[in-house]
């Protein structure tokens, strides 16, 4: 199976069996929108539970926000994001599709690497254990020239971004003869600038009216915070503020399912540290970050660090944690050193200081600020993506998603072997007991092996078989779902071993 064909497995899978829908899809749908569905909302809800806790409840100097989507639209203008917001944007005169020429830059870059890694590959099915894949990367003649092409491609297109240089852009585009995914086509528009936000009318009175706008990303949000929560919190330095929040931009080409959307969820910290230790503190939450990320136990291979080759005109430093999805390594999470230009900006805009006295230092400065950022939609499918798997059992084949436990939709499947004999009544007994703590699902419908199935499917660690025996002995059939091993344990230890197996706390003592 190809990975295209897998994504569309999981796009599928994840629709059947209620984790995301096509928004408005009653009225044909909503383009690069989408909605979260009964499982869907479950497993979203236990990632941002995970995050807030690890970041907040871990860490005594973080503490929370909840910013207003609508803000005042200077603060825009403040943070760059009116003028510089933008996205380079050309359109295929054949297919008529548009495309963003950096991504398009990008991807083509990204082709040279996978032609590498197919060479480092070839090389070690060769020579077996004897194969030093550092000696071979820096000798071998093939690799050294792909390299050497990639190299020259990625600093001309940083030349050209850091220059804002449209026509050099283009010029990558013609000169590398990267063609349209659709028409197949070089015919190529101009590059011109396409700015991402979206705006709206605050005011009863059309006329009277103000533009505002539909924030681009949380960050801003509790930067014009700062002081409020420094002073009410009494917060010293370093101290961090964490916001989980919607933001919305108008993507040029929005694609690949939940990965670039419209509409989508930040969880976000800023951290503000004393000038002159930002980098100290940079590379500490870089740590911290990708440590969070491989406790969930998907696979390290699954993860890289991409640096930012041109740094936004806030940043001092940049990198981004990339994960390997179906559709190849892209950006997770970004951790940014965003030096103090936010604050400065905000402070000279508002005409307000919102300077930190340091006490110890005697001295009043303007913080510098690390910053980590994560999608949130891209954190499902990263988890959905890696959990979804195919495995021939006899005859048939089982799909099963093998989600962590700790942020399983359902944690437990209570399932009455038949429905007479009074075991419902005991079924939904059990389910009383559990379901305090666990979100647990009763089912009683179909053969049994048809139930563990569509429990397997919506990634359930845990389905109880409650049968005739159980009334017996007060024993019940516990099936794990991943290696779909059971076995009989009392009732009155089922609460015990589950919770033990499901506590996101599991996740949370890999970071301490």
């Amino acid at each position: 199976m190809t990975q295209e064909d897998l994504f569309k497995k999981i796009v599928s899978h994840c629709k059947e069996y209620g984790f995301i829908f096509q928004s408005s899809e009653l009225y044909d749908g909503l383009s690069a929108v989408y909605d979260y569905g009964q499982n869907g909302v479950e497993l979203k809800n236990n990632i941002k539970e995970y995050w807030w806790k690890a970041m907040v409840q871990l860490n005594e100097e973080v503490v929370g926000l909840d910013s207003a989507i609508f803000m005042h639209p200077t603060i825009w203008k403040a943070s760059g994001h009116v003028d510089a917001f933008n996205d380079p944007l050309i359109d295929n005169k054949d297919s008529k599709k548009r495309y963003r020429a950096d991504v398009l830059i990008e991807d083509h870059i990204e082709k040279f690497n996978d032609k590498i890694n197919k060479e480092v590959e070839k090389a070690r099915k060769r020579f077996g254990e004897a194969f030093n894949e550092e000696q071979f990367r820096s000798t071998n003649q093939r690799v050294l020239d792909y390299q050497a092409k990639m190299d020259a491609v990625k600093a001309r297109f940083v030349k050209a971004l850091e220059d804002n240089d449209l026509d050099g852009i283009r010029q990558i585009i013609i000169d590398e003869g990267i063609v349209c995914p659709i028409s197949g086509t070089k015919n190529w528009t101009e590059v011109r600038q396409f700015n991402l936000m979206f705006d709206t009318k605050l005011g009863s009175v059309a006329e009277g009216a103000n533009t505002i706008y539909l924030r681009p990303e949380t960050a801003q949000g509790i930067f014009v915070n700062y002081l409020n929560v420094q002073k009410t919190g009494r917060m010293k330095i370093p101290f961090g503020i964490a916001q989980i929040g919607k933001a919305f931009r108008n993507e040029i080409v929005a694609r690949q399912f939940i990965f670039r959307m419209r509409e989508f969820e930040q969880m976000e910290m800023q951290y503000f540290v004393k000038p002159g230790t930002e980098l100290e503190w940079f590379e500490k939450w870089r740590e911290k970050r990708l440590k969070w990320h491989k406790a969930l136990g998907l696979g390290d291979n699954k993860y890289r660090w991409h640096k930012h080759d041109k740094l936004a005109h806030y940043a001092n430093a940049a990198y981004d944690i990339e994960f390997d999805f179906p559709f190849g390594f892209k950006e997770i999470e970004g951790i940014h050193s965003r030096t103090n230009f936010d604050l400065s900006q905000h402070q000279q805009f508002s005409g307000k200081k919102i300077q930190y006295f340091d006490n110890e230092a005697n001295e009043a400065y303007t913080p510098y600020v690390v910053e980590t950022s994560i999608g949130l939609d891209r954190m499902f499918l990263s988890i959905i993506s890696s959990a979804y798997c195919e495995e021939q059992i006899g005859d048939e084949t089982r799909v099963v998603l093998r989600i962590p436990a700790p942020l399983a939709p359902v944690k437990v499947a209570v399932l009455p072997l038949v429905k007479k004999d009074g075991l419902p009544e005991l079924a939904e007994k059990i389910m009383n007991r559990l379901k305090l703590n666990l979100n647990c699902q009763y089912e009683e419908k179909d053969s049994i092996g048809k139930r563990y199935r569509r429990q397997d499917a919506i990634g359930t660690p845990f389905c109880i078989t409650v049968d005739h025996q159980s009334a017996e002995d007060g024993t019940v059939t516990l099936r794990h779902r991943d290696t779909m091993e059971q076995e009989r344990v009392s009732i009155d230890d089922i609460e015990r071993i589950v919770t033990e197996k499901c506590d996101i706390k599991n996740l949370l003592r890999q970071l301490m």
